[in-house]
Protein backbone atom coordinates (compact mmCIF):
# COMPACT_ATOMS: atom_id res chain seq x y z
CA UNK A 1 0.00 0.00 0.00
CA UNK A 2 2.99 2.49 0.83
CA UNK A 3 4.41 1.64 -2.59
CA UNK A 4 1.36 2.05 -4.60
CA UNK A 5 0.85 5.73 -2.79
CA UNK A 6 4.57 6.93 -3.16
CA UNK A 7 4.49 5.65 -6.99
CA UNK A 8 1.06 7.45 -7.57
CA UNK A 9 2.57 10.02 -5.67
CA UNK A 10 5.52 10.45 -8.25
CA UNK A 11 3.70 9.73 -11.36
CA UNK A 12 1.51 13.01 -10.40
CA UNK A 13 4.70 14.97 -10.00
CA UNK A 14 5.77 13.88 -13.28
CA UNK A 15 2.75 14.86 -14.68
CA UNK A 16 2.17 18.41 -13.16
CA UNK A 17 -0.31 20.91 -13.85
CA UNK A 18 -1.32 18.83 -16.94
CA UNK A 19 -3.36 16.11 -14.70
CA UNK A 20 -6.11 16.52 -12.27
CA UNK A 21 -7.86 13.76 -10.25
CA UNK A 22 -11.41 14.20 -9.58
CA UNK A 23 -13.57 11.69 -7.02
CA UNK A 24 -16.43 11.27 -6.28
CA UNK A 25 -17.64 11.21 -2.32
CA UNK A 26 -18.34 7.14 -2.75
CA UNK A 27 -14.88 6.30 -3.61
CA UNK A 28 -12.94 4.69 -0.84
CA UNK A 29 -10.48 6.09 0.92
CA UNK A 30 -7.33 5.10 -0.61
CA UNK A 31 -8.51 6.22 -3.81
CA UNK A 32 -9.69 9.79 -2.45
CA UNK A 33 -6.72 10.68 -0.95
CA UNK A 34 -4.97 11.17 -4.38
CA UNK A 35 -7.91 13.42 -5.73
CA UNK A 36 -7.35 17.30 -6.20
CA UNK A 37 -10.99 17.67 -6.32
CA UNK A 38 -13.73 15.58 -4.61
CA UNK A 39 -17.56 16.29 -4.76
CA UNK A 40 -20.87 14.66 -5.93
CA UNK A 41 -21.82 15.15 -9.25
CA UNK A 42 -23.43 18.27 -9.49
CA UNK A 43 -20.07 19.86 -7.30
CA UNK A 44 -17.65 18.17 -9.99
CA UNK A 45 -19.73 19.25 -13.17
CA UNK A 46 -19.81 22.71 -11.93
CA UNK A 47 -15.76 22.85 -11.48
CA UNK A 48 -15.19 20.87 -14.63
CA UNK A 49 -14.99 24.86 -16.26
CA UNK A 50 -12.19 26.04 -14.27
CA UNK A 51 -9.95 23.51 -14.63
CA UNK A 52 -6.85 23.99 -16.63
CA UNK A 53 -5.49 20.61 -16.79
CA UNK A 54 -5.14 18.42 -20.29
CA UNK A 55 -5.94 15.47 -18.54
CA UNK A 56 -8.56 14.74 -16.17
CA UNK A 57 -8.96 11.72 -14.46
CA UNK A 58 -12.15 10.67 -12.99
CA UNK A 59 -12.26 8.51 -10.13
CA UNK A 60 -16.42 7.50 -10.19
CA UNK A 61 -18.24 5.05 -12.85
CA UNK A 62 -18.94 5.42 -16.42
CA UNK A 63 -21.72 7.56 -16.67
CA UNK A 64 -19.39 10.81 -14.57
CA UNK A 65 -16.49 10.46 -16.70
CA UNK A 66 -19.24 10.90 -19.82
CA UNK A 67 -20.66 13.71 -18.53
CA UNK A 68 -17.41 15.14 -17.41
CA UNK A 69 -16.08 14.71 -21.28
CA UNK A 70 -19.43 16.88 -22.26
CA UNK A 71 -18.12 19.71 -20.67
CA UNK A 72 -14.55 19.98 -21.02
CA UNK A 73 -12.85 21.92 -23.85
CA UNK A 74 -10.83 21.17 -26.94
CA UNK A 75 -7.85 19.68 -26.17
CA UNK A 76 -8.89 18.15 -22.83
CA UNK A 77 -9.22 14.69 -22.20
CA UNK A 78 -11.38 12.39 -19.87
CA UNK A 79 -9.54 9.05 -18.54
CA UNK A 80 -11.75 6.66 -16.37
CA UNK A 81 -9.51 3.76 -13.88
CA UNK A 82 -12.30 1.44 -14.75
CA UNK A 83 -13.94 1.37 -18.19
CA UNK A 84 -16.33 -1.34 -16.83
CA UNK A 85 -17.65 0.47 -13.73
CA UNK A 86 -20.58 1.40 -14.67
CA UNK A 87 -23.61 2.58 -12.82
CA UNK A 88 -27.14 -0.16 -12.05
CA UNK A 89 -29.43 2.08 -11.66
CA UNK A 90 -28.05 3.81 -15.58
CA UNK A 91 -28.84 0.52 -17.08
CA UNK A 92 -32.22 -0.11 -16.18
CA UNK A 93 -32.79 3.29 -18.90
CA UNK A 94 -31.25 3.11 -22.18
CA UNK A 95 -31.21 5.73 -24.55
CA UNK A 96 -32.95 3.87 -27.00
CA UNK A 97 -35.81 2.53 -24.78
CA UNK A 98 -36.18 6.13 -23.60
CA UNK A 99 -36.53 7.27 -27.29
CA UNK A 100 -39.02 4.87 -27.92
CA UNK A 101 -40.76 5.73 -24.97
CA UNK A 102 -40.99 9.69 -25.68
CA UNK A 103 -42.45 9.06 -28.53
CA UNK A 104 -44.89 6.61 -28.00
CA UNK A 105 -46.22 8.97 -25.37
CA UNK A 106 -46.02 11.46 -28.13
CA UNK A 107 -48.67 9.66 -29.98
CA UNK A 108 -50.56 9.40 -27.40
CA UNK A 109 -50.96 13.58 -27.72
CA UNK A 110 -48.90 13.98 -24.81
CA UNK A 111 -46.48 16.92 -24.38
CA UNK A 112 -43.42 15.31 -22.89
CA UNK A 113 -40.63 17.36 -21.15
CA UNK A 114 -38.12 14.85 -19.62
CA UNK A 115 -35.92 15.02 -16.48
CA UNK A 116 -32.98 12.65 -16.38
CA UNK A 117 -31.35 12.47 -13.52
CA UNK A 118 -27.41 12.50 -13.56
CA UNK A 119 -27.24 8.67 -13.50
CA UNK A 120 -27.83 8.01 -16.81
CA UNK A 121 -25.42 7.49 -19.70
CA UNK A 122 -24.89 10.07 -22.51
CA UNK A 123 -26.97 8.25 -24.84
CA UNK A 124 -30.40 8.73 -23.01
CA UNK A 125 -28.98 11.96 -21.76
CA UNK A 126 -29.09 13.28 -25.70
CA UNK A 127 -32.49 12.02 -25.72
CA UNK A 128 -33.42 14.46 -23.09
CA UNK A 129 -31.32 17.24 -24.68
CA UNK A 130 -33.63 16.38 -27.67
CA UNK A 131 -36.84 16.73 -26.21
CA UNK A 132 -36.14 20.11 -24.43
CA UNK A 133 -35.47 18.31 -21.16
CA UNK A 134 -32.70 18.73 -18.52
CA UNK A 135 -30.63 16.56 -16.18
CA UNK A 136 -30.80 16.43 -12.40
CA UNK A 137 -28.60 15.36 -9.85
CA UNK A 138 -30.27 14.75 -5.90
CA UNK A 139 -29.10 18.14 -4.84
CA UNK A 140 -30.94 19.67 -7.53
CA UNK A 141 -33.75 17.78 -8.34
CA UNK A 142 -36.14 19.90 -6.75
CA UNK A 143 -35.24 23.16 -8.55
CA UNK A 144 -35.37 21.29 -11.71
CA UNK A 145 -38.25 19.45 -11.03
CA UNK A 146 -40.05 22.59 -10.46
CA UNK A 147 -38.60 24.08 -13.78
CA UNK A 148 -39.87 21.24 -15.80
CA UNK A 149 -43.41 21.33 -14.45
CA UNK A 150 -43.55 25.25 -14.74
CA UNK A 151 -43.44 24.57 -18.37
CA UNK A 152 -47.40 23.09 -18.37
CA UNK A 153 -46.18 20.06 -19.85
CA UNK A 154 -45.85 16.48 -18.50
CA UNK A 155 -43.09 15.53 -16.81
CA UNK A 156 -40.96 12.36 -17.14
CA UNK A 157 -39.35 11.59 -14.62
CA UNK A 158 -36.24 8.75 -15.30
CA UNK A 159 -34.69 6.49 -14.00
CA UNK A 160 -35.06 6.85 -10.15
CA UNK A 161 -38.89 6.09 -9.09
CA UNK A 162 -37.73 7.16 -5.69
CA UNK A 163 -35.76 10.36 -5.99
CA UNK A 164 -39.17 11.62 -8.11
CA UNK A 165 -41.11 10.55 -6.00
CA UNK A 166 -39.63 12.26 -3.13
CA UNK A 167 -38.64 15.28 -4.95
CA UNK A 168 -42.66 15.06 -6.25
CA UNK A 169 -43.62 15.31 -2.43
CA UNK A 170 -40.99 18.22 -1.74
CA UNK A 171 -43.20 19.99 -4.29
CA UNK A 172 -46.50 19.45 -3.30
CA UNK A 173 -47.50 16.56 -5.26
CA UNK A 174 -49.31 13.83 -4.31
CA UNK A 175 -49.87 10.41 -5.18
CA UNK A 176 -53.01 11.19 -7.91
CA UNK A 177 -50.20 13.62 -9.64
CA UNK A 178 -47.81 10.59 -10.98
CA UNK A 179 -47.72 7.61 -12.08
CA UNK A 180 -44.90 4.80 -12.01
CA UNK A 181 -45.28 3.80 -15.76
CA UNK A 182 -45.66 0.22 -16.88
CA UNK A 183 -42.44 -1.10 -19.39
CA UNK A 184 -41.93 -3.54 -21.67
CA UNK A 185 -38.57 -3.90 -23.65
CA UNK A 186 -39.72 -2.16 -26.50
CA UNK A 187 -42.09 0.37 -25.00
CA UNK A 188 -45.42 1.96 -22.50
CA UNK A 189 -47.50 -0.81 -21.24
CA UNK A 190 -49.79 1.44 -19.89
CA UNK A 191 -52.90 2.87 -22.16
CA UNK A 192 -54.16 6.26 -22.62
CA UNK A 193 -56.57 6.12 -20.22
CA UNK A 194 -54.43 4.53 -17.57
CA UNK A 195 -51.98 8.07 -17.69
CA UNK A 196 -54.94 10.19 -17.90
CA UNK A 197 -54.41 13.47 -16.55
CA UNK A 198 -50.46 12.79 -14.87
CA UNK A 199 -48.44 15.95 -14.38
CA UNK A 200 -45.66 13.37 -13.43
CA UNK A 201 -44.84 9.75 -15.29
CA UNK A 202 -42.09 8.08 -13.25
CA UNK A 203 -39.10 5.34 -15.13
CA UNK A 204 -39.83 2.43 -12.85
CA UNK A 205 -36.01 2.43 -12.05
CA UNK A 206 -33.87 2.73 -9.18
CA UNK A 207 -30.39 2.37 -7.07
CA UNK A 208 -30.45 -0.86 -5.84
CA UNK A 209 -27.63 0.37 -3.16
CA UNK A 210 -30.19 3.09 -1.85
CA UNK A 211 -32.96 0.52 -2.18
CA UNK A 212 -31.88 -1.32 0.55
CA UNK A 213 -32.72 0.55 3.07
CA UNK A 214 -35.63 -0.21 4.87
CA UNK A 215 -38.21 1.59 7.56
CA UNK A 216 -37.41 -1.79 10.05
CA UNK A 217 -33.46 -0.33 10.02
CA UNK A 218 -34.40 2.43 11.28
CA UNK A 219 -36.40 1.59 13.82
CA UNK A 220 -33.40 -0.76 14.66
CA UNK A 221 -31.12 1.93 14.27
CA UNK A 222 -33.04 4.19 17.06
CA UNK A 223 -33.41 1.13 19.72
CA UNK A 224 -29.26 0.47 19.72
CA UNK A 225 -28.58 3.98 19.48
CA UNK A 226 -31.25 5.70 21.78
CA UNK A 227 -31.41 9.58 20.56
CA UNK A 228 -30.09 9.51 17.48
CA UNK A 229 -30.80 11.88 14.21
CA UNK A 230 -31.32 9.57 11.20
CA UNK A 231 -30.60 11.38 7.46
CA UNK A 232 -30.66 9.46 4.17
CA UNK A 233 -30.01 10.27 0.45
CA UNK A 234 -33.15 10.54 -1.17
CA UNK A 235 -32.63 7.68 -3.30
CA UNK A 236 -34.17 5.63 -0.58
CA UNK A 237 -37.68 4.56 -0.84
CA UNK A 238 -40.47 7.48 0.35
CA UNK A 239 -41.34 5.60 3.41
CA UNK A 240 -37.53 5.77 4.38
CA UNK A 241 -37.48 9.33 4.22
CA UNK A 242 -40.83 9.70 5.71
CA UNK A 243 -39.64 7.66 9.03
CA UNK A 244 -35.77 10.05 9.34
CA UNK A 245 -34.98 13.10 10.60
CA UNK A 246 -34.02 14.61 7.03
CA UNK A 247 -33.09 13.40 3.35
CA UNK A 248 -30.56 15.32 1.10
CA UNK A 249 -27.62 15.13 -1.11
CA UNK A 250 -24.54 13.81 -0.68
CA UNK A 251 -23.40 17.14 -0.24
CA UNK A 252 -26.12 17.93 1.78
CA UNK A 253 -25.16 14.43 4.69
CA UNK A 254 -22.06 16.06 4.72
CA UNK A 255 -22.84 19.79 5.94
CA UNK A 256 -25.82 17.90 8.15
CA UNK A 257 -23.14 15.39 9.83
CA UNK A 258 -20.62 19.23 10.03
CA UNK A 259 -23.43 21.12 11.37
CA UNK A 260 -24.20 18.17 14.37
CA UNK A 261 -20.54 17.82 15.23
CA UNK A 262 -21.16 20.99 16.81
CA UNK A 263 -23.88 20.81 18.27
CA UNK A 264 -24.49 20.09 22.14
CA UNK A 265 -28.16 18.94 22.21
CA UNK A 266 -27.33 15.48 19.15
CA UNK A 267 -24.35 12.95 19.66
CA UNK A 268 -25.69 10.52 17.50
CA UNK A 269 -25.92 10.18 13.66
CA UNK A 270 -27.21 7.49 11.48
CA UNK A 271 -26.71 7.90 7.60
CA UNK A 272 -28.39 5.96 4.83
CA UNK A 273 -26.36 6.11 1.77
CA UNK A 274 -22.93 4.48 0.45
CA UNK A 275 -20.87 3.06 3.37
CA UNK A 276 -17.42 4.89 2.13
CA UNK A 277 -18.64 8.33 2.75
CA UNK A 278 -20.51 7.18 5.87
CA UNK A 279 -17.01 5.87 6.98
CA UNK A 280 -15.27 9.10 6.40
CA UNK A 281 -17.30 11.19 7.93
CA UNK A 282 -17.56 9.06 11.26
CA UNK A 283 -13.67 9.34 11.04
CA UNK A 284 -13.64 12.76 10.63
CA UNK A 285 -16.20 13.12 12.98
CA UNK A 286 -14.64 10.69 15.72
CA UNK A 287 -14.16 12.75 19.04
CA UNK A 288 -17.80 15.06 18.50
CA UNK A 289 -20.31 12.18 17.43
CA UNK A 290 -21.24 8.37 16.97
CA UNK A 291 -21.56 8.60 13.44
CA UNK A 292 -22.52 5.23 11.83
CA UNK A 293 -24.18 3.39 8.62
CA UNK A 294 -27.98 2.67 8.79
CA UNK A 295 -26.44 -0.41 7.11
CA UNK A 296 -23.65 -1.85 4.92
CA UNK A 297 -24.46 -0.97 1.52
CA UNK A 298 -20.95 -0.59 -0.69
CA UNK A 299 -21.50 0.11 -4.68
CA UNK A 300 -19.77 -2.15 -6.33
CA UNK A 301 -19.00 -0.39 -9.30
CA UNK A 302 -17.67 2.90 -7.23
CA UNK A 303 -15.54 0.16 -5.50
CA UNK A 304 -13.99 -0.84 -8.84
CA UNK A 305 -12.14 1.67 -8.71
CA UNK A 306 -8.59 1.01 -6.99
CA UNK A 307 -5.09 2.48 -6.34
CA UNK A 308 -3.73 0.09 -8.29
CA UNK A 309 -6.17 1.03 -11.25
CA UNK A 310 -5.18 4.39 -9.96
CA UNK A 311 -1.92 3.96 -11.18
CA UNK A 312 -1.48 1.97 -14.17
CA UNK A 313 -3.82 4.62 -15.27
CA UNK A 314 -1.45 7.43 -14.85
CA UNK A 315 1.30 5.53 -16.22
CA UNK A 316 -0.62 4.40 -19.90
CA UNK A 317 -1.40 8.69 -19.62
CA UNK A 318 2.30 9.24 -19.19
CA UNK A 319 3.68 6.84 -21.90
CA UNK A 320 0.60 8.01 -24.34
CA UNK A 321 -0.95 5.04 -24.17
CA UNK A 322 -4.09 5.90 -22.31
CA UNK A 323 -7.56 5.22 -23.39
CA UNK A 324 -9.87 8.96 -22.76
CA UNK A 325 -13.62 8.65 -22.98
CA UNK A 326 -14.65 8.57 -26.35
CA UNK A 327 -18.14 10.17 -26.75
CA UNK A 328 -20.50 9.63 -30.35
CA UNK A 329 -20.71 13.13 -32.17
CA UNK A 330 -24.54 12.83 -32.78
CA UNK A 331 -25.09 12.65 -29.02
CA UNK A 332 -22.41 15.15 -27.96
CA UNK A 333 -24.48 18.19 -28.65
CA UNK A 334 -27.99 17.42 -27.10
CA UNK A 335 -26.72 16.07 -23.76
CA UNK A 336 -24.62 18.76 -23.67
CA UNK A 337 -27.69 21.04 -23.94
CA UNK A 338 -29.42 18.53 -21.37
CA UNK A 339 -26.74 19.08 -18.85
CA UNK A 340 -26.24 23.27 -18.96
CA UNK A 341 -29.80 23.78 -18.99
CA UNK A 342 -29.32 21.90 -15.29
CA UNK A 343 -26.50 24.53 -14.42
CA UNK A 344 -28.58 26.90 -16.01
CA UNK A 345 -31.25 26.61 -14.04
CA UNK A 346 -29.23 26.07 -10.65
CA UNK A 347 -26.99 29.11 -11.34
CA UNK A 348 -26.15 30.47 -8.08
CA UNK A 349 -26.89 33.58 -6.67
Amino acid sequence: MHDLNNNISLLRQKLGSKLCILGHHYQCERVIRHCDITGDSLELARKIADIEATYLVFCGVYFMGEAAALLTRPGQQVFLPDDHADCMMALMASGCHVHNVLHELQSMGMDVIPIAYVNTSVGLKAQVGAFGGAVCTSANAKDVLNWALKTGKRVLFLPDKHLARNTAKQLGLDAHDWHILRLSGDGILDSKEDLGAKRLLIWPGCCPIHSQMRVEDIRAAREALPGCAVYVHPECPPDVVDACEGAGSTSFLIRKAQSLAGSASIKRVVIGTESNLVTRLGLRHKNELTLVPLKEAYCPDMNAITEEKLLSLLQSILNGQGKPVRLKEAERAPAKAALERMLAICQPA
